[in-house]
């Protein structure tokens, strides 16, 4: 079938394509071969004469009108997955999708986490590509910049917690301050994570030195690390320290804000409100 000249098999198969990013995965999906997919992709992107995706080092990205062709394709999916369950009498109900990162599944969306959610698991910028790309109905994530083309909900902010053994002699001290970090070894996120980029920036400005204990990536083999006494370890309040640690507020670090995402012309959809119901109701309160 056609819709002027866009072939609505070629969306369906672009939208696989914009779950994985991988033509060798997606073709995988659709039971066709790679360079069929490559053909059906490139014939789409000329019928509406602009680039869908790009190459950014070893990795693809879709370009925004890449995002809009997936968002096009999954609702005209679902408009005629509609359509046809009410021709035949059929529910046409199918299951909410969330996108969030692995420190809001096991801290933050443990309670909203049972069968019937589809769940995506990425970072901030694979979140919100999935939003963006109607992939996800609903994604949470931590943002600084609130983005102008997908509808932030603020749900909770956290205070920043340095964690510890209980027996450290700053573990006595009912809150701390950025310089009660001085000269301590810590455990950080990789350089690239905006956590590590947050903290080094917050550090640097207040001039408190500090050493590198070690490197981890995600909240609980941070938590590993300084049950291990490697180093201390700053994570946002939501995270539940495990026996053995304490966490103090870092009463000069901004709180953290979680936020759910959604697609502006979803605020009523209940896919989106239901969802984004039961988050609230099972938000920890933090310390």
């Amino acid at each position: 079938m056609e819709l002027g000249h866009l072939s609505t098999d070629a969306l369906a198969s672009f939208a696989v394509f914009a779950d994985h990013l991988n033509f060798t995965r997606a073709a995988e999906d659709l039971h066709i071969s790679q360079p069929a997919l490559h053909v059906k992709v490139r014939k789409l992107a000329e019928t509406l004469g602009r680039p869908l995706y790009l190459r950014q080092g070893r990795r693809l990205v879709l370009t925004p009108e890449g995002e809009a062709v997936a968002r096009f394709a999954r609702d005209l999916d679902a408009r005629v997955t509609t359509f046809l369950s009410g021709i035949r009498g059929t529910s046409p109900a199918r299951a909410p999708v969330l996108a969030a990162g692995e420190g809001a599944y096991l801290y933050l969306l443990g309670d909203v986490v049972r069968p019937g959610i589809r769940l995506i698991n990425a970072g901030r910028a694979g979140t919100l590509a999935a939003v963006r790309t109607g992939r996800a109905d609903l994604g949470v994530a931590v943002l600084d910049v609130l983005p102008a083309d997908i509808r932030a909900v603020h749900l909770a902010s956290y205070p920043q917690t340095l964690v510890m053994p209980d027996d450290h002699p700053l573990a006595a001290r009912p809150s701390l301050v950025l310089a009660d970090l001085a000269g301590s070894p810590l455990v950080v996120p990789p350089p690239s994570g905006p956590h590590r980029i947050a903290l080094e920036r917050a550090l640097r400005a207040a001039g408190i030195p500090w050493s590198l204990a070690v490197e981890a990536q995600g909240w609980p083999l941070l938590l590993h690390f300084a049950s291990l006494r490697v180093g201390l370890a700053v994570v946002n309040g939501c995270v539940t320290a495990p026996p053995g640690l304490v966490q103090r507020e870092i009463t000069d670090l901004p709180a953290v804000p979680y936020y759910a995402l959604h697609l502006p012309g979803r605020a009523d959809d209940p896919l989106v409100t239901d969802l984004l119901a039961r988050i609230r109701a099972s938000l920890p309160t933090g310390l």
